[in-house]
């Protein structure tokens, strides 16, 4: 299991860096992060190459072992204070109507990313922190959760937005709506596994699997097929979000055990 949760952080690594290097070299956030329409270019262009470089520099140290701790606290102590402190005002300052759960997808995105950097702190021993740190490993055991509370609101919106869903599935797949519903019914189900640590192990590994599945099937081929260069950097964007959700899946089934990580679980 500990063999699952290394593939699962190296996933995470992997997309992080990859969304990092996208928004510095499209001068642009990715669509998970939106800033006001009226917004100065140049301000604009300048926060998407900080958050690039944030978003790679976490990767690089997450993938490759460096101080992977610390730093995915301190990533995931950002995204936590971006969804309270920017992405909620946003949503309901700027959205006619914030009260529907679909508005809230892309802040539920940046809420998944962030239980994911805090579900990987834990597969590191402290050593050292500071207090700050310290803090912020606290929020460890609350990373699945925080990750499992966003995966059943995009199992919800499954049967909400069934129709526009199954879109996106080939056309060579038969069943598009039963899929639409099933899938859905599955993250809802993963997600309530995890929350009430259910066989937390057997549920989000399933879910890494579910979820690496529409990576390969559904996600690569709409990149090649994208008709524009702009709907292929979003469909980018998307398989690599898809590709963090299976890694920060497998990282929870991985770890599901370990005390520090996880109690009772």
């Amino acid at each position: 299991m500990r063999d699952l949760s290394k593939i699962g952080r190296i996933f995470y690594g992997i997309a992080i860096t990859a969304i990092g290097i996208q928004s510095i070299y499209n001068r642009d956030l990715p669509y998970i992060v939106s800033l006001p329409d009226h917004f100065p270019l140049p301000a604009h262009i300048t926060i998407a190459c900080i958050f690039g470089i944030i978003f790679t520099m976490a990767g690089l140290c997450i993938l490759f072992e460096k101080n992977a701790r610390p730093v995915s606290l301190w990533f995931g102590g950002l995204l936590l204070f971006l969804f309270f402190f920017y992405c909620v005002p946003y949503e309901i300052l700027t959205s006619p109507n914030y009260i529907h759960l679909g508005d809230w997808e892309n802040a539920e995105k940046e809420l998944a990313f962030a239980g994911g950097a805090l579900a990987i702190a834990g597969c590191f021993s402290a050593k050292n922190e500071a207090r700050l740190t310290g803090f912020l490993a606290k929020l460890i055991p609350c990373g699945p959760i925080i990750y499992a509370v966003t995966i059943v609101t995009f199992g919800i919106l499954h049967f909400m937005e069934a129709k526009d869903a199954a879109t996106y599935i080939p056309d060579w797949i038969p069943w598009h709506m039963f899929w639409i519903y099933f899938c859905g019914a599955c993250l809802i189900g993963s997600g309530i596994a995890i929350i009430f640590k259910i066989r937390v192990s057997l549920f989000a590994g399933l879910l890494g699997l579910m979820i690496f599945i529409w990576v390969v099937s559904l996600h690569i081929p709409k990149v090649i097929n994208a008709a524009s260069p702009d709907e292929r950097t979003g469909e980018i964007t998307s398989a690599f979000l898809a590709l963090a959700y299976c890694g920060i899946a497998l990282v929870v089934a991985g770890n599901a055990k370990e005390k520090y990580f996880y109690p009772a679980a």
